[in-house]
């Protein structure tokens, strides 16, 4: 790319927050952290109760894209086929000749809404692990491959337990980012109560398309960091495994820590937050506002710390006191 290309790559992206402002109050964390998950080539789960606006801001996104988008609804009763696809008998009317033939489910589209994944069983819930980890789906030994780019965000409810399937370790590892979402401050309420409850409705034109997204992953790759950060981000993660720890909370509360897996996806999530914020080199400020999305399904607390009402982000904070530059 030349020097015009980034340039007018990199204008696009507040172009993006702005469209997508037209719909969304307020969350630019979230907002921040989704759009990390995108320049960094991952998938990203999005807690929160109902009503802060996870789907809405997953669809509106989608609008501002020209992207295809697919929404899945996850229930208990739906079954991998549902998700994958399945295979149909066609006859050719000309010969008589019947073949079997692939009909691809909602899963083959770059941008994909897992709505309330908890819902479904796990036998469901991992239908989705080689499509996120390998970019492709394999139905009667035979690989499809899935649209480039695909992003799969996912949406889940941290207060309801009947009828819930909590993720498996193996499968929130597969997540970039564990974004959680909290209540908007007093005047984004009332901004939404006044925006909502009217006639007008704000149209979000489409700002990236499908090129450009995969163009903007590049150069999230090609943004330099340091040895020290790089260094960093190493010890910071090799910290979270109580077994060779060096700090105190980790070792007393600590049951599993987080694998290479997660200084991967600090190192690209750090990257990516530089590019949106205009810059082409990582910092520490990077590092320390994406660690607690990065670390915080990948750090396992023990019963004394459920016993103490300790959660990973106190885990999250605790590091990043004991482990500096």
């Amino acid at each position: 790319m030349t020097e015009q290309d980034v340039t007018r790559l990199l204008q696009k992206i507040p172009q993006l927050k702005q469209e997508i402002g037209k719909v969304i109050v307020g969350q630019q964390d979230v907002l921040e952290e989704v759009l990390v998950a995108l320049l960094a080539g991952g998938h990203a789960l999005l807690e929160g109760v109902p009503g802060l606006a996870k789907t809405l801001l997953v669809r509106t996104l989608a609008h501002a894209m020209d992207l295809p988008f697919r929404r899945i609804q996850f229930t208990p009763d739906l079954m991998p086929t549902d998700i994958l696809g399945t295979e149909i008998l066609e006859e050719d009317h000309g010969t008589g000749h019947r073949s079997f033939k692939f009909n691809p489910g909602p899963i083959f589209a770059s941008l994909v809404l897992a709505d309330e994944i908890n819902r479904t069983p796990p036998k469901t819930q991992a239908a989705l692990l080689e499509a996120m980890q390998e970019g492709h789906v394999t139905y009667a030994g035979q690989e499809h491959a899935l649209p480039k780019p695909f992003f799969l965000l996912a949406t889940q409810n941290p207060i309801e337990q009947s009828g819930t399937y909590p993720l498996p370790e193996a499968q929130l590892d597969r997540f970039l980012l564990y974004v959680r979402i909290g209540y908007p401050t007093e005047q984004e309420e009332l901004a939404v109560l006044s925006g909502t409850t009217g006639t007008s409705r704000q149209q979000v034109q489409p700002v990236l398309g499908g090129e450009e997204v995969r163009q903007l992953q590049l150069l999230t790759r090609q943004v330099s960091i340091s040895a020290e950060l790089m260094g960093l981000v190493n010890r910071l993660v090799r910290a979270t495994r109580p077994a060779t720890s060096e700090v105190k909370f980790i070792r007393d509360y600590g049951r599993w820590g987080a694998g290479p897996r997660a200084g991967q996806a600090l190192i690209l999530c750090a990257k990516a937050r530089a590019l949106l914020h205009g810059r082409f080199a990582a910092t520490l400020e990077d590092v320390h506002a994406l660690a607690p999305a990065v670390l915080r399904h990948r750090v396992l607390l023990n019963f004394n710390a459920e016993a103490e009402s300790l959660t990973p982000d106190d885990a999250v904070r605790e590091l990043l006191k004991a482990v500096q530059i």
